[in-house]
């Protein structure tokens, strides 16, 4: 029985199943061993805590710096849609305002037509109608006051803006210093903070005396 056993090549009095539990008990040390040590890339199976801590702090920072840059995106984005709503009911009135002027113009032609002493010595039937039209324009003025339209028409003697006034012509020898409104042609809107029309104007021209003494015209152009 014993050669019988040799040639079969199990050592003399050797149990082939405990031979089979001691190879398994190597293999699962020797797995536990390499299962604590370095990867081959380096890596540690089991990462230092305070690196991990480390990461995670750096990318909670990160993901705040990212939500408080939309946050700030959206209420811009907010604010700029409001702000052009804001415009667009305050300046929708701008096209229709800017043809009605010209309806105010007319009604003060109108009245300016009929000189004050003829006014008075005209019937009664022209005075209603003189005191209908004028009714009108204050009606049609108070109405662009409710838009946000307002009259910007200056007085004479006051100093020509090239922003605000259109010179139409100048005006020698005026006896008004250069560069100051003489007479008033068209008046002039504004609607919120933004130029409708221009008033129309006559300036003031210097004196050929003041502009031989080296005296310098003034600047009518926007």
């Amino acid at each position: 029985m014993s050669d019988q056993n040799n040639e079969n090549g199990n050592p003399r009095g050797t149990d082939p199943k405990s031979l089979k539990e001691a190879a398994d008990a190597i293999l699962a040390a020797d797995a536990a061993a390499k299962k604590d040590e370095p990867g081959k890339d380096g890596t540690e199976a089991n990462p230092d805590p305070f690196e991990v801590l480390t990461a995670l702090q750096k990318e909670n920072e990160e993901l705040k710096d990212k939500l408080l840059r939309a946050v700030a995106e959206a209420e811009n984005t907010r604010r700029r849609a409001e702000r052009d709503k804001q415009d667009a009911a305050r300046y929708a009135a701008a096209g229709f305002g800017r043809d009605m002027v010209q309806v105010s113009d007319n009604l003060r032609r109108a009245i300016a037509a009929l000189k004050p002493e003829d006014r008075e010595a005209s019937p009664e039937t022209v005075k209603s109608l003189i005191d209908g039209v004028e009714a009108t324009e204050r009606q049609l003025l108070a109405t662009f006051e409710r838009h946000g339209i307002k009259e910007i028409t200056p007085a004479p003697g006051d100093k020509f803006d090239a922003h605000l006034h259109e010179a139409m012509f100048e005006v020698p020898n005026s006896g008004q210093p250069a560069g100051t409104v003489v007479h008033v042609v068209e008046a002039g809107y504004m609607i919120g903070d933004r130029l409708l029309r221009a008033a129309r104007v006559g300036v003031a021209k210097a004196d050929d005396n003041a502009a031989q003494a080296g005296g310098e015209g003034v600047d009518i152009k926007a």
